[in-house]
């Protein structure tokens, strides 16, 4: 058990609130039941023929895509982090030749939307509703009344919002070129009640242009799996630079998890910091103490929310690794029907979505002491040391009949195939978040002092080995990637909260 030193800082963390805290991953997500109702709905009314087919058509195009870009190179993201402003000629080929979906000429048309609504929508929602609640957790005082929503799509974000803040959204913009798109997320919501005032653009200048100067500023801005569609590097930039004038608070990225999600993610991430530590560097140079020009600099600069615990140069980008999460999702009817291919087996009742991502906030990172200051831990000899001679004994007798207990219970193994979650047609089924809520009573600070276990950790007897990305520096400005080892025998608490650790949570330090 951990003892604390003297009053060293001002949070006191326990080893119980310590693995409250640094849980973000979320193990198997059940999509709510509303958002499965609308999709079923929304294809009855649709009567589409050869569905199945149009699904099996879209993966394929997907795949091909994701082909494409997994031919990419490093260089590019390399000379961004290196010089953000550098548009060679011969990059600017490189991914106009290798981009996404507007130079293989992938529309979304009808076909494709309702195709995009029964297999992929579901996923795309999860990861979303993954990172929204991440978010949630890290900021706790953050309620993002007014949203906007850049790539929208059939609104697979926006209903992550409305799960994770379904109070405090007041007006939301959405921006999607495609009018399919358009439609079918304008038909998944149709009957729902408390809707926030909604708003539909076709581009971020038709938003800037029907709205006020005073209305353009949004709390939360997420553009989630629509930066890679973006033919060019610099179309992207320049995008991303628009984003991040109209938020005012906090900006969100998602892309698939793929090293070219990742790259992209990457390219951003080192783009926005680059930007704004050049505007705090000419802000300080100009500063006059006696004017209001100290407040506008105390509130200027951007940091990462997530998932980097650092605010310098990603320690992935120069390696053969990637940096992405996963989240399991349990599947709906609607995607085992039209996903499983004539003569294959059963698919299995659940799926796993890999995407990256990264959640900027603006202003200067926060002082915070580090989780881990101030605690000892005893070793397990000390803890075995401390144990009284009654503990020790067993009665054998109990034992036995334990053991008997358990080998009468038969064993039965569960068919994944078998799932229905559109079974549950009441809406209690979606009060099962109460679980959750007791987790956030303990939340991590923004400060330095939590890294990020990027891969699963590996679990070898007595000891657990972690991949983790983790802050340097108390102000969080330079990081590192690290392999730690804990162990059983020089720290048993840490040892049990590292066994129950999964990819994605945090680590203290």
């Amino acid at each position: 058990m951990a003892t604390l030193l003297p009053e060293t800082s001002k949070k006191i963390f326990t080893p119980e609130n310590l693995r409250a805290a640094a849980k973000q991953s979320q193990r198997c997500l059940v999509v709510p039941v509303r958002l499965r109702r609308a999709i079923k709905k929304y294809l009855r009314e649709l009567e589409e023929p050869h569905m199945k087919r149009k699904v099996l058509r879209l993966s394929q195009s997907l795949n091909t895509i994701k082909d494409v870009n997994a031919q990419m190179v490093m260089t590019t993201s390399r000379e961004l982090v290196e010089d953000p402003l550098k548009t060679v000629e011969h990059s600017k080929q490189r991914w106009k030749i290798k981009s996404s979906y507007g130079d293989i000429g992938f529309k979304y048309m009808e076909d494709e939307t309702a195709a995009y609504v029964a297999s992929r929508m579901p996923a795309v929602f999860s990861a979303c509703y993954r990172v929204l609640k991440e978010v949630r957790r890290r900021l706790p005082g953050f309620s993002p009344a007014r949203v906007l929503d850049f790539g929208a799509g059939t609104g697979s974000a926006f209903w992550a919002l409305r799960e994770v803040w379904p109070q405090s959204l007041e007006k939301v913009n959405l921006v999607e070129p495609s009018q399919s798109m358009q439609r079918a997320g304008r038909s998944l919501i149709q009957g729902m009640k408390n809707l926030p005032l909604i708003h539909s653009y076709d581009s971020i200048q038709a938003l800037t242009k029907s709205i006020n100067k005073s209305e353009r500023r949004h709390d939360l801005v997420i553009a989630s799996y629509v930066l890679g569609e973006i033919p060019s590097l610099k179309d992207r930039i320049t995008i991303v630079r628009q984003l991040w004038d109209l938020t005012q608070d906090v900006l969100v990225l998602v892309e698939p998890g793929t090293p070219h999600g990742f790259n992209v993610i990457s390219q951003m991430r080192s783009h926005i910091l680059w930007m704004e530590k050049r505007k705090l560097r000419k802000s300080k140079a100009a500063i006059n103490t006696t004017s209001k020009d100290l407040v506008v600099a105390q509130k200027s600069g951007a940091f990462i929310v997530a998932p980097c615990p650092h605010d310098g140069q990603c320690p992935l980008t120069r390696t053969s690794k990637y940096c992405h999460f996963v989240q399991r999702l349990e599947r709906t009817s609607s995607q085992r029907a039209y996903k499983r291919a004539k003569g294959e087996p059963p698919l299995r009742g659940f799926e796993d979505e890999k995407f990256s991502f990264v959640a900027f906030r603006r202003g200067q990172r926060p002082s915070e002491p580090w989780p881990l200051d101030g605690m000892e831990f005893e070793t397990l000899k000390e803890q075995h040391a401390k144990r009284n001679p009654e503990d020790l004994e067993i009665d054998y007798e109990d034992l036995i009949k334990l053991q008997q207990e358990a080998d009468n219970i038969p064993y039965e193994e569960v068919d994944p195939a078998t799932y229905d979650s559109d079974v549950m047609d009441t809406d209690a089924a979606d009060q099962n978040d109460e679980d959750e809520e007791e987790e956030e009573t303990a939340s991590a600070d923004l400060g330095g002092g939590w890294g990020r276990i990027i891969f699963s950790p590996v679990r070898r007897g007595r000891h657990v080995t972690m991949d983790i990305c983790r802050s340097t520096n108390q102000d969080g400005s330079e990081g590192s990637f690290e392999r730690v080892v804990v162990t059983q025998s020089k720290n048993p608490t840490l040892h049990h909260q590292a066994k129950r650790s999964l990819w994605g949570d945090l680590w203290p330090f």
